[in-house]
């Protein structure tokens, strides 16, 4: 898909300063990489910023230098529902990603190696404040508005409460306020993946010139599955099966050739082995996935997610946890089929804010699409989206 954006150059910024973390650890020494798209006003008072989830970064738009879209590049542009004719976006990669910010595969300026498995732990609080440094270093007090999806909507809600006066609107979508035990041990069960790889090296394969890609693959085949919901499974590839093989073609082949009875030997679990067109799709993106994301950064972004519960330190009253949030405006959005982070979970979110009497809107799209709705082209969702922003331009450009 061409974008009006175009091409889009990622910019990088320094810090010396280190930053203080929640597990009581500092990084110091730090660079995020991030992108900028529309102009800032002169008030600099129309500032976006997009909050990433686990596999996406700073390339929110636009087209980057090897020509592909950004990972948002449907919602944000000129004339689109976070209009850059309006509003200056910015993308940032948090500290951790594989994506130009500092993380595990850089190097660790105390040994001179790689970082690996001694980059510290790092939470969604962590990352809320690095970005409030990045957007006060360009000169931006209070931004018009946070948004994300998925665990950039926590980021999005986290700066509700860690920078309150910094922020005007909070747009948070298909997320949660905390992880349930399922999805939690779904990302454990990914992590177990890539540690138990031979390649893992305890997380410093840097050094042995490999990558733990099998861990990967498996990883990013769980979670893709819970990405998508049933129906949506059951539409794009049913029990179909590939290249119009018949059920058990592999192992019947073997029989047919001589071997005798086929037996589960048959089934070498090589490329060769594929027999329903899920298994191709859910091996295709294990590939891909592998041969871009780090192991790393993905033990330490799932750690983070499941991290984040806000309403922990206030004995689980999620009431108390957004109390700092009192008087901000809020745009919650959340899908039916999403069984990841379910209605539900967004509907407590709602109602902690309405009893702070926070000004809240909230959307439930009916989708069929499941958790990876947020991504997608959906004229309910956009216009939903297309509205509240308007409401915000609004409101900026009368000041």
């Amino acid at each position: 898909m061409a974008s009006t954006l175009g091409l889009v150059t990622p910019q990088q910024m320094h810090f010396g300063e280190a930053l203080p973390l929640a597990s009581g650890a500092a990084l110091a020494d730090y660079r995020l990489v991030y992108e900028t798209y529309g102009t800032l006003n002169e008030a600099r008072s129309n500032a976006v910023l997009v909050c990433h989830a686990l596999n996406a970064g700073a390339h929110v738009a636009g087209l980057d230098a090897n020509g592909q879209p950004g990972w948002w590049d449907n919602l944000v542009g000129p004339g689109k529902p976070l209009d850059t004719r309006r509003f200056f976006v910015i993308g940032v990669n948090n500290p951790g990603s594989c994506f130009g910010s500092t993380g595990p595969m850089h190097k660790n300026p105390a040994s001179g190696r790689a970082w690996g498995a001694d980059f510290p732990v790092v939470t969604v609080e962590d990352w809320v404040d690095a970005q409030a440094r990045l957007v006060e270093r360009l000169g931006i007090a209070r931004l018009a508005a946070v948004i994300g999806g998925s665990l950039g909507g926590m980021q999005a809600l986290a700066w509700t409460l860690r920078h309150p006066a910094r922020v005007a609107h909070c747009i948070a979508v298909a997320t949660a306020p905390s992880l349930s035990a399922q999805n939690i041990a779904f990302n454990e069960v990914a992590r177990r993946a890539i540690v138990t790889d031979p390649d893992f090296h305890g997380g410093h394969f840097y050094e042995h010139g490999v990558v733990p890609r099998r861990g990967l693959r498996v990883a990013r085949m769980i979670g893709h599955i819970t990405y998508l919901s049933d129906d949506a499974m059951e539409a794009k590839f049913g029990r179909r099966t590939a290249n119009g093989q018949r059920h058990g073609a592999s192992a019947a082949a073997s029989a047919e050739a001589g071997a005798g009875a086929a037996t589960m030997a048959d089934f070498a679990y090589t490329t060769q082995d594929i027999e329903f067109q899920i298994e191709s799709y859910l091996r295709h993106q294990g590939d891909k996935f592998s041969e871009y994301f780090d192991a790393n950064t993905y033990l330490l972004i799932t750690r983070a997610l499941d991290y984040f519960d806000p309403a922990r330190e206030h004995g689980g009253d999620l009431k108390a946890a957004f109390a700092p949030a009192r008087g901000k405006r809020f745009l919650l959005v959340s899908f039916t089929t999403d069984w990841r982070f379910a209605p539900a979970r967004s509907r407590e979110i709602v109602k902690a804010l309405v009893d702070n009497d926070a000004a809240v809107s909230y959307a439930e799209i009916d989708a069929p699409h499941g958790h990876d709705a947020f991504l997608l082209d959906d004229a309910r969702y956009h216009g939903v989206l297309r509205a509240y922003f308007h409401r915000i331009a609004a409101e900026v450009e009368r000041v």
